[in-house]
């Protein structure tokens, strides 16, 4: 049964129906939408939606959108006793959600500065932002935007810098404090996990066709059994730590097929040894913590790439999740700042 519009305007051929079309044919080929009945539920709550933007005086188009068009949105639908109609705080977020990912695709796809509306009006509504969160779920653990820049500034300190003085460096790290500055740099600067870490081929860092000569810009991730191998982008500044750290470890001839071994002979880095070095190292920047571990540098690389406006798509993808796996991040969407 296709639900009712709350207005007579006809959505049909308005911008907000192109806008949900390119964003349904890109879940469709990425094969992340299949079910027939899951489309036909976006699209009731889209045309729900825009029925409601375009019987507006004036009418609000995605570009104007704003955080009290939604206040006003939710409004209109609140108290509506219909269960196809209701906007409950459940489907209140599901809708917000549907409206962030299609007004997001849509500012991608046709190069646009990001729209935050829909973002926005999560931040501003915590009741909305966690109605799925159960206890057993809580949001991610991440960095402040001062923290990361401290973090960055911290890590960036092991490689020397253009033009300046061996005076005032202090003691020289030794190759595995760069390690430790380089591995951790990949969690924050490229979203990686700390297993995803460990697992880095010698060879998995790419330079060819960068921006900058010799700098790496992407790196390949291997597949672990539960997810496929991927490529993600790396922070330059994350990028100028790795290319110094591949320096060091040629001149120091140390073998091995890991990107980041255990010792001087090669042998791959455990788990436990890899968890008490980020520990330390994350310790010593001033920002040791009993909650999240290093796995708040991944969360805050993701956080911020939404944020930015990059695509949930895009970066489920970089990340190595399925598209639902990224509802934890949706929720706490982070305040503006520059990507890491």
């Amino acid at each position: 049964m296709v639900t009712p519009s709350l207005f007579d305007t006809d959505p049909v051929g308005s911008p907000h129906e192109t806008a949900f079309q390119e964003w349904l044919a890109a879940r469709s080929a990425a094969g992340t939408l299949r079910e027939a009945s899951s489309m036909a539920v976006y699209r009731d709550m889209w045309n729900g939606f825009t029925s409601w933007c375009l019987g507006q005086s004036p009418r609000v188009t995605l570009e104007s959108l704003s955080p009290a068009d939604l206040d006003a949105f939710k409004a209109a639908r609140y108290g509506i006793k219909s269960s196809d109609l209701s906007l409950s705080p459940r489907h209140a977020l599901r809708l917000v959600r549907l409206i962030d990912h299609v007004l997001r695709h849509r500012c991608a796809m046709h190069d646009l500065p990001p729209s935050t509306a829909a973002a926005d009006w999560l931040l501003a509504h915590p009741e909305i932002r966690y109605a799925e969160a159960a206890s057993a779920d809580p949001p991610p653990e991440f960095l402040s935007a001062s923290e990361a820049k401290h973090l960055i500034l911290f890590l960036s300190s092991a490689r020397p810098r253009p033009g300046a003085s061996s005076e005032g460096r202090g003691q020289p790290l030794t190759w595995q404090q760069l390690r430790n500055h380089a591995a951790v740099g990949l969690q924050l600067g490229a979203g990686l996990a700390p297993g995803d870490v460990r697992a880095l081929a010698i060879d998995a860092p790419t330079t060819a066709g960068g921006r900058v000569a010799d700098r790496p810009w992407k790196i390949a991730v291997p597949g672990n059994g539960n997810l496929p191998p991927r490529e993600t982008p790396i922070a330059p500044w994350a990028a100028e730590l790795l290319k110094h750290w591949l320096q060091v470890r040629a001149e120091l001839g140390i073998p091995g097929e890991q990107l980041f071994p255990s010792t001087r002979t090669g042998k791959p880095w455990g788990k436990e040894s890899h968890y008490r070095c980020a520990r330390e190292l994350l310790s010593q920047a001033g920002l040791d913590s009993a909650e999240g571990g290093s796995f708040r540098l991944r969360h805050t690389f993701a956080l911020r790439q939404l944020r930015r406006g990059t695509s949930v798509e895009q970066v489920a993808r970089w990340l190595g999740l399925e598209v639902e796996a990224m509802n934890k991040y949706t929720r706490v969407l982070i305040a503006p700042a520059d990507v890491v």
